[in-house]
């Protein structure tokens, strides 16, 4: 007769066995294609979408780049005199490995005038051309450049001409916003689109320290 515990543990074994082939079957698979893959590129990335993360993202590959000794920079767009976390952590403790410019003077809604907005997006754009220019920052993020590109207070196509013919070979470029336009999104090496399931915006909730900024 056989005993309940040894089919249990002979099942169990059984289902390890499988498990392990599975993952050597994958692993070969991944190791494959991996193995083809040894170039490396300065990558053109898009945080877009309605939903919450596209600066937070982007932030965090800033922090990657300051934990790797990559120096990097930060220009955003619309956020200005803003108190953020974010940036209190950039200039009080790695200015040294990340330069930060908040050119921004607001949301369009704010300010209220259009010619303001223009030339703030415009001093904004002149800073982030000559920090992608500088072939020893490896990693520039465009915070909310995709909300002055909607507005067309940049043109697209001389954003898109720039990044193609004058950002250095092995330097990333992120840009952050949502209704990122189709013509970059086409550009882009890397996009990933925020979908807004839910947020506490809609119950009433504020933008909290440490969620939101």
């Amino acid at each position: 007769m056989t005993d309940v515990n040894d089919t249990d543990a002979a099942n169990t074994d059984a289902e390890l066995a499988r498990h392990a082939a599975k993952m050597a079957k994958k692993k070969a698979a991944r190791d494959r294609m991996m193995s083809g893959k040894e170039g490396e590129k300065g990558l053109i990335i898009v945080h877009t979408g309605a939903g919450k993360g596209k600066s937070s993202s982007g932030f965090g590959m800033i922090l990657r780049c300051i934990a790797h000794e990559m120096p990097c920079a930060v220009v955003q767009f619309i956020k200005g005199a803003w108190d953020t976390g974010e940036r209190r952590m950039i200039e009080g403790h790695f200015p040294h490995l990340c330069q930060f410019h908040a050119m921004g003077e607001g949301f369009t809604w704010e300010t209220q005038d259009k010619a303001r907005d223009i030339a703030a997006a415009r001093k904004g754009w002149e800073k982030a051309k000559d920090l992608i220019r500088n072939p020893d920052i490896r990693f520039v993020l465009l915070d909310e450049i995709n909300i002055a590109l909607r507005y067309d207070y940049l043109d697209i196509d001389e954003v898109l001409a720039f990044l193609r013919d004058e950002k250095p070979p092995l330097t990333h470029v992120c840009l952050t916003g949502r209704n990122a336009k189709d013509a970059l999104i086409e550009a882009a090496d890397l996009v990933t689109e925020m979908t807004l399931i839910k947020h506490p915006f809609r119950s009433g909730i504020k933008g909290q320290p440490g969620v939101e900024f």
